[in-house]
């Protein structure tokens, strides 16, 4: 629902772990605070602070000499602050959100909003409800698209750069200079292409435009001083994403990838000359990049599959060996750099495992002083947590996959209860190894967890993500499938005693999974799933934009039979396992009609089900005691059918 193994986690202490049940309430309980920023002068952090449990969020700025904690600014219900960025010192921007459940990511509203750091001077800078609540609403009409930061200049002076996609068929992208300040903006570049985003570099040019166009394809253009020009995305530079520019400001660090396959971070002038990779993984894409204290070069990168491997690009600059020293002194931990303060005299950082959803620190580089700043999940204690394993595996088709199994602690590993779960998306979404709730709760109930990254998931290039257009219950499940047979293989799983449970598509996969492999499981749990493909294109938020329209067609495609032919509702006399339907009444992802559609269908194929649904929730649960419940209910819905966990 919502990511090294120590040595020392042995069978001496599973003696202990076998009957020390945690309650579903500390996998149930949301982070406290997330979107951690360290301000450029390294004196103050802002922080989304999580309240009432994750249904309600606020804007939470901290004192670092003495975490005192001078300013909150409370969002509107179901409003997050999405991002944050400091554009001075004191100030802060906002890009508001809008959260419509606990699987989804929060959708961007493309209203921009700011603050001084004890809260004085807010406005709204951008949005359609320009008009109404900013200081300038008198002289100016709702901005009739959405604002996005893309950067700022090198010195912060309470200025940054926004990307506006207007919201007209035809309207194109403006790149604006916005003072916070007082609230002005003045135009720095337009083009006729909906969606784009921009480098800007140190001088304030905007050199690069890149996005998605309105069939979902990957478009690029450059601007050389004489206008905007389209680079040739296929031809050229086969996948390319500039992230930013080198201090010479000639050359660009980037995303790379010349033939679909996985992305490497590559560094190259402007011109697309002198291109070298900094780094690169034969399997799976780069996934993240650390970088320096400002002006910020990449210093090193880890790989998206398997364990966050960090390699380095110099290891002898500063950075690296500080981060080297970091590393061995949380062991086992990923330590990931988030700010430098403008000096480089305070860095804020972050560890996390897959036992630890995380913890923020500061540093002092001159003193090394560490001081530990926010626990993200106090009532998760690492050290009674699993271990999730990556592994690997050749599908039916021969295609290397990769992906996850989290073991019970202090259990055998051999002829375990298992339960499959699927992630939801299906494409450009992967399990990574970092900590996962329900892998965890399951794992802590004594059952093997085994996830997936089928066809479709992201990690691993563009063409592997293709090839999970149109199967979504075919090829998707055939690799699921496998991943069930390479467990049962691998003698850790006892083929007797398997479920699956899933939310968003992963609720559409329990459902499907059973169909396409008649036997190989006891039951079936489907969470906030997608059970009738046509009815997306009825139904849902997704088919409200353009770009989601098209992204149907590229996904499931438009052919009703085939629609028909891969959806669980018109299957439901296949399926030969017992059901647990888990649904939120004001889900807008995947709305009631889906789970009525599924409900309907098991009626009439007198199928045994069971339900639970929750009025005022949405993709997801958020209230922390409808969690509890769904939590409880999935035990005991495993335990009547697979058994206790081991």
């Amino acid at each position: 629902m919502r990511a090294i193994a120590s040595a020392c986690f042995a069978l001496v202490c599973g003696a202990t772990w076998a009957t020390d049940q945690i309650p579903a309430s500390a996998f149930a309980h949301f982070p406290d605070v997330s979107t951690v920023r360290l301000s450029p002068d390294g004196k103050h952090i802002a922080v989304r602070a999580e309240l009432d449990n994750g249904k309600s969020h606020a804007l939470a700025v901290y004192s670092v000499d003495d975490m005192t904690h001078p300013f909150m600014l409370r969002m509107q219900p179901n409003e997050v602050p999405n991002d944050i960025q400091w554009v001075s010192d004191r100030r802060i921007i906002i890009e508001k959100a809008k959260q419509f459940g606990a699987i989804d990511a929060p959708v961007p509203t493309g209203e921009i909003i700011t603050t001084d750091i004890d809260g004085k001077h807010q406005d709204y800078l951008y949005g359609y409800a320009a008009n109404h609540q900013s200081s300038r609403g008198s002289t100016r009409t709702a901005d009739y698209g959405s604002g996005f930061y893309v950067g700022g200049p090198q010195e912060p002076n309470d200025h940054f750069y926004m990307s506006a996609r207007l919201w007209d068929s035809h309207g194109g992208t403006t790149l604006y200079d916005v003072d916070s300040v007082h609230n002005t903006r003045h135009i720095m570049t337009s083009i006729g292409v909906d969606g784009m985003s921009f480098l800007v570099d140190a001088k304030g040019t905007a050199r690069f435009a890149y996005g998605e166009d309105d069939d979902d394809k990957a478009v690029l253009y450059q601007n050389n001083g004489s206008g905007w020009s389209k680079v040739n995305w296929s031809a050229t530079t086969g996948g390319f994403v500039p992230v930013g520019f080198m201090p010479d400001q000639q050359h660009v660090y980037a995303y790379y990838s010349a033939d679909g396959g996985p992305v490497s971070l590559v560094e190259q002038a402007a011109d697309g000359s002198d291109r070298k990779v900094l780094g690169k993984d034969d399997f799976s894409s780069v996934r993240d990049y650390q970088l320096t204290a400002p002006p910020g070069v990449p210093f090193a990168y880890s790989p998206s599959t398997g364990l966050p491997r960090i390699s380095y690009i110099d290891p002898n600059r500063s950075e690296a060996k500080l981060h080297m020293a970091l590393s061995l002194k949380f062991p086992g931990e990923y330590v990931d750099f988030v700010d430098f303060s403008r000096d480089g005299g305070k860095l804020l950082f972050g560890v996390s495992s897959d036992r630890d959803p995380g913890t923020y620190y500061l540093i002092d580089t001159h003193t090394y002083k560490v001081t530990k700043l926010f626990s993200l999940r106090p009532t998760i204690d690492p050290a009674k947590m699993a271990e999730r394993r990556p592994i690997r595996f050749n599908n039916r088709d021969g295609t290397e996959l990769d992906g996850y199994l989290t073991l019970p602690p202090g259990r055998p590993e051999t002829n375990l209860p298992m339960v499959l779960v699927p992630h939801g998306g299906p494409i450009n979404i992967r399990d990574s190894w970092f900590f996962d709730d329900d892998a965890q709760f399951l794992a802590n109930r004594g059952y093997a967890v085994l996830q997936v990254n089928y066809r479709g998931s992201s990690g691993r290039g563009k063409n592997f993500q293709d090839k999970g257009n149109l199967n979504w219950g075919t090829g998707i499940q055939q690799d699921l499938i496998d991943g069930v047979k390479w467990a049962i293989g691998q003698k850790i799983a006892d083929a007797n005693r398997i479920c699956v449970y899933g939310g968003s598509f992963g609720g559409y996969s329990a459902m499907m999974a059973p169909i396409r492999a008649p036997g190989m499981f006891k039951c079936a749990i489907g969470y906030a799933g997608i059970y009738d493909l046509a009815l997306m294109y009825k139904k849902g938020d997704i088919k409200d934009r353009k770009s989601g329209r098209s992204y149907l067609r590229d996904v499931i495609g438009k052919d009703d039979a085939a629609l028909d032919a891969n959806s669980p509702d018109k299957l439901a006399d296949k399926i030969d396992v017992p059901v647990l339907l888990v649904h939120g009444e004001m889900d807008q992802r995947a709305p009631i009609e889906q789970f009525q559609a599924m409900r309907a269908a098991l009626d009439a194929a007198h199928k045994p089900y069971q339900v639970l649904i929750k009025p005022g929730e949405g993709h997801g649960f958020y209230d922390e005691k409808n969690v509890v419940e769904f939590y409880d209910t999935l035990q005991a819905f495993l335990e009547k059918y697979i058994g206790k966990g081991a």
